[in-house]
């Protein structure tokens, strides 16, 4: 059991190590060393990734992979990937492969309004609050000018704000509603410095309107804060070609079988939420894994999206697939927020080279290519599930987990890899594979 302490903040780095190790390993030294060893060789470098966050001891890796050969928009990328999970960079690049040789993947930015909200509670009466805001809505985005100053020569900036009376859900609870476009930044940091500014005038001029005086006038802000749901913050990917150019050579199926499998696999994660969550789930399996390659937050991004898959009022597909004039069409869209300007892009060494490998792309590049690696990822699992099952090809991706799991020598290794090619894969046949092949 771990215990407590009171100033862990304010230890140093090797005190902080010395009190985690000392107290709640078995084995302090071992447990030091463990941390030890992931930290970077070039001091600078270490002390770089030591100031991303608080408390930091060492480094957790992830690896870092490369799909290559996706033509998007007539351009070919090759898309890097930080994903932990087996077969999912394979599966990237089967399905640039497959669509590489039919098109490629097109894509259409649908929207980049970003959204944020003062939130407050008013008590008095709904027509004075709408009359003292419109009467100060200029004055209230003008209050911001200093900040929006180099957004707006960027051609961003706060695009709308507006009172929304929410009272009928909770009593007394209003919002001002401020939209904002960021271009190249995410906008975080911008978009909550707006809001505080325009809660702390509507503050202000309701005091000189002599609106928050008495009982029944009073205003409370409770918090100003951007929203990660962005449903004007749109993308859109799709991949489509003839039935008869839709045939997979592996299986002998045709194209028109092929594609009417496809279409009611994503039918039915459009109306039944089990299986919408897994199916969305293979989409963020590339989504994330490039939202985490370019130092963007795949939290925030993971939130906006399910949100979206619920905006019906059921949780259903990100995705879409249908047969349109003789042609398999498959496309998803998704709400991005993503920068390729501030935060780490500019201070993480590998997001920088990420970022280098795509050709530096602006915000709304980096969104098309971001949906099609989502869109890639959901053609690929499907095409598996319709077909051999998903769990022939993620095994075989699987094998070398489970041999390094049983602490495999090469030679083992080697003698696995071929043995699985014709055998099924498992735990428990790996296990006895090498209990048989002690070498």
């Amino acid at each position: 059991m771990g215990k407590q302490i009171n100033g862990f903040s304010k230890l140093t780095k090797s005190e902080k190590i010395d009190w985690i190790t000392k107290t709640h390993f078995k084995n302090p030294d071992k447990a030091k060393k463990q941390l030890e060893s992931y930290w970077n060789s070039d001091a600078i470098l270490q002390k770089r990734h030591d100031e991303f966050i608080e408390n930091t001891l060492s480094n957790f890796y992830l690896p870092l992979g490369v799909a290559p050969n996706f033509i998007i928009n007539g351009k070919t990328y090759t898309l890097p990937m930080v994903v932990e999970e087996s077969s999912v960079v394979a599966a990237a690049g089967n399905a640039a492969k497959f669509w590489g040789s039919r098109g490629g993947f097109s894509t259409e930015i649908i929207g980049t309004v970003k959204v944020g909200h003062v939130h407050f509670f008013f008590k008095g009466q709904p027509l004075e609050l709408t009359n003292f805001f419109n009467r100060r809505k200029k004055e209230l985005l003008q209050a911001t000018s200093t900040l929006t100053k180099n957004m707006e020569a960027r051609g961003g900036g706060i695009t709308k704000l507006e009172l929304v009376d929410k009272s009928e859900v909770l009593p007394y609870y209003y919002q001002l509603h401020l939209e904002f476009k960021t271009k190249d930044a995410m906008g975080a940091n911008f978009i909550n410095s707006c809001l505080e500014l325009v809660a702390k005038t509507f503050l202000k001029f309701a005091e000189e309107d002599q609106l928050n005086e008495g009982k029944e006038n009073t205003i409370e802000v409770v918090m100003s804060i951007l929203s990660n749901y962005v449903p004007g913050c749109l993308v859109r990917a799709e991949v489509r070609c003839p039935i008869d150019d839709f045939t997979l050579q592996s299986g002998n199926i045709d194209g028109a079988t092929f594609a009417k499998k496809m279409v009611d696999a994503v039918a039915i994660a459009r109306c039944e939420p089990y299986r919408a969550v897994t199916h969305n789930k293979g989409i963020m399996n590339g989504v994330d894994a490039l939202i985490i390659a370019t130092g963007n937050d795949f939290r925030a991004v993971e939130a906006g999206v399910h949100a979206f898959a619920a905006r019906s009022g059921q949780y259903r597909s990100l995705s879409n697939a249908f047969i349109n004039e003789g042609q398999f069409v498959m496309e998803v869209t998704l709400p991005l927020a993503l920068g390729t300007v501030g935060g780490l892009t500019q201070l993480h060494p590998m997001v920088k080279w990420c970022m280098e490998l795509l050709g530096n792309p602006s915000s709304e590049e980096l969104m098309e290519i971001v949906a099609v690696a989502g869109l890639a990822q959901n053609f690929a699992a499907l095409r598996s599930l319709v077909t051999t099952g998903i769990q022939k090809g993620h095994m075989k991706m699987h094998l070398l987990n489970i041999l390094n799991q049983f602490e495999a020598n090469e030679t083992q290794k080697t003698a696995a890899i071929e043995y699985f090619k014709t055998e099924q894969v498992s735990v428990q046949a790996v296990s006895a594979f090498l209990q048989k092949n002690t070498l």
